[in-house]
């Protein structure tokens, strides 16, 4: 849904005019030191990236789903990683607290990470529970007015930067699978909480990834996410399906700009006395690339909608992620190949995008985990 037309095309543009007059060209120097510099950070703070889909009453932009796809694939013409930093806020980092938190978790935290005062971290995943988030074993003991919480968090998205972590626990060690699960807000600098050695990673320098332990971390109660024990399972799958879209669509920007790239070279290129895109075998990748890219950016707008609409979109969220993913990989190796040699060089890029995107069938459910959901999805509502 999308409220202010007008409004709207004014962000988008600013979005636009950033990522590619501050944004790309620092894409190899990020790539060279693994750190995005502090001075764009604080710009991205500005223009109020930090809280897009954050309500307004918090501080945030309060953009539609709708909106705020066609924000991301403005983001997505550039390093994922930079989209990595900020957007966790606006996705797993603070949806557990934005559907499910109490009024006082809301006031407390939402504001701070809608400006970026603090980023948020999604920390489910396990060194046991990757797919298999059911069989997590972090658990959450209830002491007096305080749960205490063991275990490790493995693969957490901005844990080196995080100043709180929405962290997946058990709360009822007798409960089997998904059921005894509780989320929970755990601050930056509480005794207890440690991080591990910064994971070194074949792409997207620059969005850091670590272990996040608890060995006796005593969390005040008041953290347990919407004051319920045993629902944060399906707090989890609801912040899951929204960031499946955000995945999905930012694999359409980024699949646009590598596209973009491919033809560009191919027009500038020659071999045989002629530019390579005048070969039809050239025209045939551009060509699939461009017809799988509008697919894969109408059915994210398309779930989007939906979302907006108050349907459950776990179907159409698990379809896009996973059409959308795989599609940008087939789109950075055609993208290479018309690069030949040169796109097995770093100065070109496009073998950075290529080691970048190979992570989005990966997180926030592989491609095998979406393929489940949805056939699952299909024989429940066939049995309805």
């Amino acid at each position: 849904m999308i409220r202010d037309q007008e409004t709207l095309n004014i962000l988008l543009d600013t979005i636009s005019r950033f990522v590619r007059e501050r944004l790309v060209p620092q894409e190899a120097h990020v790539a060279e030191t693994d750190q995005i510099p502090p001075a764009l950070v604080d710009e991205m703070k500005e223009l109020g990236l930090f809280g897009l889909s954050i309500p307004e009453e918090f501080g945030g932009m309060g953009l539609t789903m709708e909106e705020e796809v066609l924000a991301t694939f403005e983001i997505g013409q550039t390093s994922p990683c930079f989209r990595s930093l900020f957007a966790t806020n606006n996705g797993i980092g603070a949806q557990g607290i934005v559907i499910d938190g109490t009024p006082e978790q809301k006031r407390d935290y939402l504001p701070r990470l809608a400006s970026g005062e603090i980023i948020g971290s999604f920390a489910l995943t396990e060194p046991d529970a990757g797919s298999d988030a059911g069989s997590l074993r972090t658990t959450a003991r209830r002491d007096g007015d305080h749960y205490v919480l063991n275990g490790t968090k493995r693969y957490i998205t901005n844990a080196p930067e995080a100043g709180i972590f929405t962290v997946m626990a058990r709360t009822n060690p007798n409960a089997k699978g998904a059921h005894g699960i509780s989320a929970f807000i755990v601050e930056k600098g509480t005794p207890g909480l440690s991080l591990g050695q910064i994971d070194k990673k074949m792409g997207q320098k620059g969005a850091h990834t670590c272990d996040v332990i608890f060995e006796d971390c005593r969390v005040p109660a008041v953290n347990l996410i919407g004051g319920r024990e045993e629902v944060g399972f399906k707090t989890a799958m609801k912040v899951l399906d929204k960031g499946r879209i955000n995945i999905a669509a930012i694999c359409v920007g980024v699949a646009e700009r590598m596209l973009g790239d491919a033809l560009r070279y191919a027009m500038e290129r020659k071999q045989f006395g002629k530019p390579i895109a005048e070969f039809q075998l050239i025209q045939a990748m551009l060509a699939d690339s461009k017809a799988e890219i509008y697919a894969a950016r109408s059915m994210v707008v398309d779930a989007a909608r939906r979302r907006d609409e108050g349907q459950d979109v776990g179907t159409e969220a698990a379809c896009a992620k996973l059409f959308a993913s795989e599609m940008c990989c087939r789109v950075a190796d055609r993208a290479v190949q018309i690069f030949g040699g040169a796109g097995y060089l770093a100065e070109y890029g496009i073998e950075r995008f290529y080691r970048d995107v190979r992570l989005f069938r990966i997180f926030e459910g592989t491609s095998q985990i979406q393929q489940l959901v949805i056939a699952r999805n299909m024989i429940r509502d066939a049995g309805e």
